[in-house]
C-alpha cells in the first residue's frame, strides 16, 4: 500500500527549504504535539527527546525527500520510524488518544511551517505537500494503532508477568519450579542481587505513572543487555530488585555495575543508587534483597554521589541506622544542638577536618576564635566534647543518624 503521490512543480523549492530547516521544524513539532498535550505536557523536560525527536526527524526527511523525488512512500517505510516508537509507548502503556492528540498537533505545526515558508506563486506546492502530509498522516495513525493491539496482545506481556511473579517468589522465599516453567526462565543456584533505588518524584500521579512505566522498560532492556539473557526485576520506576543469574564463584562486577548505575542515571535523569550483592544462594535471597534495599536507600539518603555500593563502602553508617536502643541513645546526645543550625554546621565541619581547624572556620567562613567557641558550646549543650577522639566519633555518630532522621525528637526515634 503506497500513498498517492501527484507530480510535483519543477525542482520543489518550497521542499528544498522545508529540508533545510527540517532540525529545527522537527524540534517544533514534537514542542507542539507532545509538549502540550497532557499529561505528556507535564512530563520531566527531555522525556521524549532521546527516543521521539530522532524518529520525527527521520521520517519527516525521508517524506520530504520522497515528495521532492516524485515517489511513493508506502507504509512499510512508514512502520519503519514508527513502529518502535508506538511499540515503546504501548510497552509503557502511554495513551493512545493522548498519542493520536499529539501526531495531529505535530502535523498542524508542519502545515504552518510549510504555510510561513511559500510565497504567492508557490499556493499549488503547498497545496500539494499538504496533501501528502495528510496522507502521512493517516499512515501513521494506522500504524500506532496497529501497533497498539499488537502489544496488549502479545504473548511478551504474559512472559513478563510471568518474569516479574517469578521474581517476587524468590524474593519472598516462595516455591518458584512451576513460575518458572511459565517465564519460561531456567532457575539458577545463585543470583547477583541488585537493588535500584531513586529519589522519589513529586509528580501528579499521572505524570508519575508515566515517567514509571518508561524507567521500567529502559531498566529491563538494561539489565537484558548487562546479563545478555532475560533478566528478573520487580522495579516499580522507584525502586525494585533484579536478580541476574551468577556463578558460585563470581566476584563483584564493579565495572558493568557502575556501568549500569551511569547508563540509567543517563536515561532516568535522577540519580539512580544501586546496591550488588554477588553470587546470593538461592535460599538468602529475600534477606540479601532487603538488606540491599537498605543499602541503596541509604547511600541516597546520605547524599552520597549516584552509582554502585556494596555494604563495605557505608558499612558503619549501615550499623548506625539499624533499629535498637543504642541508635536511640545515640540520636538524644545530639537533640540539644538540633535548633541550633550554626552549631550543627560547625560539627559537621569539625567532623570533615579533624585537627585542622583553620579549613574548617574558613569552610564555614567564621574566624578561628568564632569556630572555638562554637565547639565549646556544643560540649556544653550536649555532655560531649568535639575535641576528644573518642567523644568526637560518637557525635560523628548522633550527626549521621540525624542527617537520616531529620527533625524527630528523640522519643520519635523508633527502636
Amino acid at each position: 500500500m503506497s500513498v498517492v503521490l501527484s507530480p510535483v512543480a519543477g525542482d520543489a523549492p518550497l521542499v528544498a527549504r522545508l529540508l533545510t530547516r527540517w532540525p529545527q521544524i522537527a524540534e517544533r513539532m514534537l514542542a507542539a504535539g507532545l509538549g502540550t498535550t497532557p499529561p505528556a505536557a507535564d512530563l520531566p523536560e527531555g522525556h521524549f527527546t532521546a527516543e521521539v525527536l530522532p524518529a520525527i526527524y527521520a521520517c519527516g526527511r525521508a517524506v520530504l525527500q520522497a515528495i521532492g523525488e516524485q515517489r511513493s512512500f508506502t507504509k512499510t517505510e512508514v512502520a519503519t520510524f514508527v513502529a518502535p516508537v508506538a511499540e515503546r509507548h504501548a510497552e509503557d502503556r502511554f495513551p493512545l488518544p493522548v498519542l493520536i492528540e499529539a501526531i495531529h498537533g505535530s502535523a498542524q505545526s508542519v502545515l504552518q511551517e510549510a504555510a510561513a515558508l511559500a510565497s504567492r506563486e508557490e499556493l499549488d506546492d503547498l497545496v500539494l505537500v499538504g496533501s501528502r502530509l495528510l496522507d502521512l498522516l493517516m499512515q501513521i495513525n494506522i500504524t500506532v494503532v496497529e501497533t497498539y493491539a499488537e502489544v496488549e496482545q502479545s504473548i511478551y506481556n504474559a512472559e513478563r508477568e510471568a518474569r516479574r511473579a517469578l521474581c517476587s517468589a524468590l524474593l519472598h522465599g516462595l516455591p518458584a519450579a512451576e513460575l518458572a516453567a511459565r517465564a519460561d526462565t531456567a532457575l539458577a543456584e545463585r543470583y547477583t542481587v541488585l537493588a535500584i533505588h531513586i529519589r522519589p518524584d513529586d509528580q501528579p500521579s499521572k505524570v508519575a505513572t508515566l515517567v514509571g512505566r518508561r524507567r521500567i522498560r529502559l531498566l529491563h532492556r538494561a539489565l537484558d543487555a548487562l546479563a545478555g539473557t532475560t533478566t528478573l526485576a520487580t522495579f516499580d520506576g522507584w525502586t525494585g530488585i533484579a536478580l541476574l543469574p551468577s556463578g558460585s564463584d563470581a566476584e563483584p562486577d564493579d565495572a558493568r555495575h557502575t556501568g549500569l548505575a551511569a547508563e540509567l542515571t543517563e536515561n532516568f535523569g535522577v540519580p539512580v543508587f544501586v546496591a550488588a550483592y554477588p553470587a546470593v544462594p538461592r535460599d538468602a535471597i529475600p534477606q540479601t534483597a532487603r538488606e540491599a534495599t537498605d543499602l541503596a536507600e541509604l547511600a541516597r539518603l546520605l547524599g552520597r554521589p549516584a552509582g554502585v555500593y556494596q555494604l563495605d563502602d557505608l558499612l558503619l553508617e549501615y550499623q548506625l541506622t539499624r533499629p535498637g536502643t543504642a541508635r536511640t541513645r545515640l540520636a538524644e546526645r545530639i537533640a540539644p544542638i538540633l535548633d541550633s543550625p550554626h552549631l550543627l554546621e560547625a560539627l559537621d565541619a569539625h567532623l570533615r577536618h579533624g585537627s585542622d581547624r583553620k579549613a574548617a572556620a574558613a569552610e564555614i567562613h567564621v574566624h578561628p576564635n568564632t569556630f572555638s567557641y562554637r565547639l565549646r558550646r556544643i560540649a556544653e549543650l550536649t555532655g560531649v566534647d568535639p575535641a576528644d577522639p573518642h567523644d568526637s566519633r560518637l557525635l560523628a555518630a548522633a550527626l549521621t543518624i540525624q542527617r537520616l532522621y531529620p527533625g524527630k525528637p528523640p522519643a520519635e526515634v523508633k527502636s
